[in-house]
């Protein structure tokens, strides 16, 4: 894809716009043909007026984005609800807009833009194009970007943000969604992702000013022709490196451990940031995949870039760690922001660690090495960990024994950055955090979860446990000995009809009658039932939720009297009801067979009685 991308002469001579007979829809055709530069999705638009397909035009040109959990996250593709040059011009057009209003000296500090490896040639687009428009609609208006010159990990770019105290980032990327889709991930001036209201201002900023501001916004040259732009990945990069050293706590033991590591990158950004944080430690660096070594935006050696998916997509790096007698396998999402674990099993094949599960590891061992350092049981009151509220309550149990803060937040990463945030301005510091679906942050020198460091991190653990004769799988056992075993189910439905969506929730909602909630699941008895989406919650006295209400997405909480807690919630990011249960145990119940039963029980019915997948035609996750 050539950064000209085929813009070359006069895109608004002899434009025509046959009628659809629907003139809201006849009026955004005017406006995208009118707007938009790029040949490709200039074409894709012309082509369906010309085939008259009115439902395909009312689904691409009548909705706008908005922002989920990770910004905006769509299709490439023409049209103002995907991602596309127009699309991204005019959402730094509002973001801008909304800059300028909020910082008074928006102007001396600027934006960091940075980018992953994503393209789609039928659209004549790419993570690296949307990144350099982005650059040019700031420049254009005389703001300083500072323009990674090559792709970088996402949590480069909330990096950056507070290094350089810029006033926010942008990080094309849509992490570890399908190849079909892109996104533009927003960062506010503390290094963490946009939260209400800068998300809802900036949608506001956005609409008011739809038409690109000048041929400049479209000129990708700019960036190497103003001298506003500045290149921080030498920089950034340097720093970032030399911060994580303070996550390492025992180089000289990694430095001779016989432990080998395979490393894959999922054809993504992350293979080299990872080789360089495994140098920080002092070890070699991992073995790599070679067909998934190299930046591949049709990701072609997965069924799917998801490295949570488990077995299935990890197939390569357990046949590469069979051959090459490693123990441990590594597996970054596309931009590096996720990190999934994979252990040989003394005899029974390989152990990928669930979200939960690698969680409750890395928890222990940040609060181990913290400990180290600081011996006395007081300095605990000084420390928090975070987690989303539909994550493993692990790290409560870690708190409830060990004296330190624990807190939950919604889903998504932007509510532990920001938390993360308030607690320093208190002087406490968070020592380690996670999401369920494998993001974690160990430290707080990033605001966002990051793979290429609990990379690292991971590594030298399991090196630390195979010095004392002890395995990942057996600390897990420990720990659950030691906290209680903490059981749990992660998955989802697929549906790709958001009415059927709405009527699935609004059934719960009025499960036995108008506004009354399910009473049982399974034969069970649902005790407490929390919804965030409207604010309800039956465990508090005045039946209000203590987590913010967020009626951007569904979500509720069902507590059951066997003690199992289950969720069901709309994904930020991608067309799916997610289902989270959890069964936790006390210290010292080790029937563990009994708990996954109860457990396995409780999902079964959860989303069979309250989803209904085959009435609703929703698709099974494929296992």
């Amino acid at each position: 894809m050539e950064d000209n991308n085929g813009l070359d002469g006069d895109l608004n001579a002899n434009v025509r716009c046959q009628r659809t007979g629907d003139p809201k829809l006849d009026k955004a055709v005017q406006h995208w043909l009118a707007w938009d530069r790029n040949q490709w999705t200039r074409a894709q638009v012309e082509s369906l007026v010309g085939a008259g397909r009115v439902d395909d035009l009312s689904r691409r040109l009548c909705s706008r984005m908005s922002f989920g959990t990770a910004g905006l996250r769509a299709p490439m593709g023409a049209g103002f609800n995907r991602i596309n040059d127009l699309t991204v011009i005019q959402s730094t057009q509002g973001l801008y807009s909304y800059l300028c209003r909020y910082f008074a000296d928006f102007s001396s500090r600027g934006v960091v833009v940075g980018f992953d490896t994503r393209g789609q040639e039928e659209s004549g687009c790419s993570s690296h194009r949307l990144a350099k428009l982005t650059a040019a609609v700031l420049l254009s208006r005389d703001v300083p970007v500072h323009l990674f010159s090559s792709f970088v990990p996402t949590p480069y770019v909330p990096y950056a943000v507070k290094k350089l105290r810029a006033a926010a980032g942008v990080m094309i990327t849509a992490s570890h969604n399908p190849k079909e889709d892109n996104g533009y991930k927003v960062y506010w001036c503390n290094g963490a992702q946009i939260a209400s209201p800068h998300d809802k201002e900036i949608l506001r900023c956005i609409e008011e000013q739809l038409e690109p501001w000048s041929a400049s916004c479209w000129d990708v040259g700019l960036v190497d022709r103003c001298s506003l732009r500045t290149d921080p990945l030498t920089q950034i990069n340097s720093c970032y490196m030399d911060e994580l050293a303070s996550l390492c706590f025992h180089r000289d033991l990694n430095s001779s451990s016989p432990l080998k590591f395979v490393h894959s990158s999922f054809h993504g950004v992350g293979h080299a940031f990872v080789q360089q944080a495994f140098r920080v430690f002092g070890f070699p660096p991992p073995i790599a995949v070679p067909e998934q070594k190299d930046p591949d935006p049709n990701f072609s050696s997965v069924r799917c870039p998801n490295p949570e998916e488990g077995e299935s997509v990890l197939e390569l790096s357990l046949l590469l760690a069979e051959r090459e007698n490693a123990r441990v396998v590594l597996a970054t999402d596309p931009d590096a922001d996720r990190l999934a674990v994979a252990e040989k099993s003394d005899g029974c094949g390989w152990k990928v660690f669930t979200g939960n599960e690698m969680a409750a590891l890395l928890g222990w061992w940040m609060f181990f090495t913290w400990k180290e350092n600081h011996p006395e049981p007081a300095d605990a009151q000084s420390i928090y960990m975070l987690a989303t509220t539909v994550s493993s309550k692990i790290l409560q149990a870690f708190a409830r024994i060990e004296g330190f803060h624990f807190e939950e937040t919604l889903p998504g990463f932007k509510w532990i950055g920001n938390r993360i945030h308030e607690l320093s301005k208190t002087g406490s510091r968070v020592i380690f955090s996670f999401e369920e679906s494998i993001g974690f942050l160990c430290g707080d020198t990033v605001l966002d979860k990051d793979g290429v460091s609990s990379a690292a991190v991971v590594a030298e653990m399991a090196a630390y446990l195979h010095n004392k004769n002890l395995s990942l799988i057996q600390q897990l056992h420990n720990i659950y000995q030691t906290y209680g075993y903490h059981v749990s189910k992660t998955s989802y439905v697929v549906c790709n009809d958001p009415p059927t969506i709405q009527r699935i929730f609004s059934r719960i909602r009025n499960f036995d009658g108008s506004g009354s909630y399910p009473k049982t699941c399974g034969g069970v008895q649902i005790v407490h039932v929390r919804d965030v989406t409207t604010g309800y919650d039956s465990s508090q006295p005045d039946l209000r939720s203590v987590l913010p209400v967020s009626r951007s997405s569904h979500m509720i909480t069902f507590t059951l009297k066997n003690g199992v807690v289950a969720t069901l919630r709309t994904s930020g990011t991608e067309p799916k009801i997610k289902y989270y249960t959890e069964f936790c145990a006390a210290p010292g119940q080790s029937e563990v067979s009994t708990l996954e039963e109860e457990l396995r029980k409780v999902t079964t019915a959860l989303v069979d009685e309250f989803l209904e997948p085959e009435k609703n035609s929703l698709i099974r996750r494929l296992v």
